[in-house]
């Protein structure tokens, strides 16, 4: 590897805490070099963010780094794949970073640390097979969608860079190879912690959970039971976090342990979604045959995987194994309440309701019951109630949905905020936009099959800023055209 000064004036100031864990938890190995790197996307308000200079970035040394040909000043010692576990589809399994590395963590100019990872890089000892490479379409897919999920204020990790790699990676046909450089908290996961229970010593577990405390919950050093504030602050971010994803309708899609962050990040944007008609059964992932991350799942699964964090956990909580399941048991039973809290506070927001009353649940419930019932759209739905526009559909031509928002309406009068400042609370709690399925679709077929970035471009820029509702969105608002054929996502590995 060789030094420019290009890279040098990049601003990259890389750390590499992970890397001084015990080596249980890691392979340390370089990238494996492209043939023809090529920057696709590149993110210039993220960069500027991390303290890059992203202009030094857009060239052929940037594309270099993207692509694993080149690290960055720094990192040459430290790339790392991280081991884990997980229970995919409710199967336990040894995994680890079967396509990706850990470039190291860079430390902003505020002094946040954030992951540097690059994923699609090749070959890694937790492979198990594969190619160790990504494919265009899903890189460039995960670049939207996370930069959607950003601009909707929730947490995620994000998109730094796309990279063509000039090769073709074989799935079921050729495909264009590419390399995403994913940018996160951390890639700590449920699944980490399970590999710990199941690989590591005892005190090798604690020095795990030592490590995610100082990360991401540095006020824990005081308190008398360190590891179960860890278990109660990941359910807490855990329960805020899926419920945003609700409040917006957006569906995972592959809610395995190993793809829950510790940080509370949204994490592994595979067969991800957004539902357009309100079904709380609704599936996109073409494996998940079962429904079992269907959208109305989501919660249940959260706490299901929180609970195996737990099991995780036990060695730390109490010496006595009944005490400590006693004290876990007790955490995870506040995740239901934690997620009703938040997702309920949300919808609140979302009809223009400053204060609580206790009829609001049913409020709730009958509107989203309706909405199923006239197979509504679920985010047109709410921005047809922010906007006090009438939908030419049978959800408002309906007797039932009239003495609805009659119902609404009283009980917005009995609030002491204005009506404008209820509306002006629903324009900032429902977008107008979100990455619909036949748009995303869209652009990644132009930018694959005749690489035209124009329309991924423009549907970034639809997406930036979700909730301003201005005419030029209209165009992103509709949902797609009826079709005998239900959408169907894959993990695109």
């Amino acid at each position: 590897m060789t030094e420019n000064k290009t890279i040098r004036k990049a601003g990259w100031n890389l750390d590499n805490s992970y890397a001084e864990l015990p080596e249980l938890f890691y392979s340390r190995l370089q990238p494996t070099p492209v043939r023809s790197p090529r920057l696709v996307l590149f993110n210039h308000s993220l960069a500027e963010a991390l303290g890059l200079d992203g202009q030094a970035l857009q060239n052929a040394e940037g594309a270099a780094i993207f692509a694993g040909n080149q690290l960055p000043e720094g990192a040459w010692a430290f790339p790392i794949a991280q081991a884990y576990a997980g229970h995919q589809f409710g199967h336990f399994t040894m995994l680890g970073d079967g396509r990706a590395l850990l470039l190291g963590e860079q430390l902003t100019p505020n002094g946040e640390r954030y992951d540097i990872q690059l994923k699609g890089a090749g070959r890694t000892p937790y492979s198990r097979g594969g190619d160790g490479r990504a494919a265009l379409g899903p890189m460039l897919r995960e670049y939207i969608i996370s930069e959607a999920m950003h601009a909707l204020g929730i947490p995620t990790t994000r998109s730094l860079a796309v990279t063509g790699t000039g090769e073709t990676i074989l799935r079921e046909t050729e495909l264009p190879g590419a390399i995403l450089t994913r940018v996160a908290a951390s890639h700590l996961r449920v699944g980490t912690f399970q590999y710990a229970a199941n690989r590591g010593t005892r005190e090798e577990l604690r020095t795990l959970a030592d490590y995610t405390l100082r990360r991401h919950f540095p006020d824990a050093a005081d308190e008398d039971n360190r590891y179960l504030l860890l278990l109660r602050e990941v359910i807490r971010r855990q329960a805020a976090l899926i419920a945003k994803w609700q409040l917006v309708g957006f569906i995972h899609g592959v809610m395995n342990t190993d793809n829950m962050a510790l940080s509370g990040e949204t994490i592994d944007y595979g067969p991800c979604a957004f539902m357009d008609v309100y079904n709380p059964g609704t599936v996109f992932s073409s494996i998940d045959v079962q429904g079992r991350y269907a959208y109305g799942n989501q919660p249940h699964i959260g706490a299901w995987n929180l609970a195996r964090f737990a099991e995780a956990l036990l060695p730390l909580l109490h010496d006595e194994q009944k005490e400590a399941i006693r004290l876990a048991e007790d955490e995870i039973a506040n995740f239901h309440e934690l997620f009703e809290q938040q997702w309920l506070s949300g919808m609140r927001a979302k009809l223009g309701l400053f204060n609580e009353e206790e009829q609001d649940q049913s409020l709730v419930d009958d509107l989203l019951r309706l909405m199923e019932q006239h197979q509504a759209d679920y985010t047109n739905t709410f921005v047809a109630l922010t906007l006090d526009r009438q939908e030419d559909d049978a959800l408002f031509a309906s007797s039932e949905f009239t003495r609805w928002h009659e119902r609404w309406q009283e009980r917005r009068g009995r609030q002491h905020e204005s009506l404008e400042s209820s509306q002006e609370l629903m324009r900032s709690s429902n977008p107008a936009v979100i990455a619909r399925n036949h748009r995303v679709e869209e652009a990644l077929e132009a930018a694959v099959q005749r690489d035209d970035l124009s329309v991924l471009q423009r549907l970034l820029a639809a997406l930036a800023n979700p909730f301003k509702h201005s005419p030029e969105q209209a165009e992103y608002c509709q949902p797609p055209a009826p079709s005998s054929r239900p959408y169907r996502t894959f993990c695109g590995t």
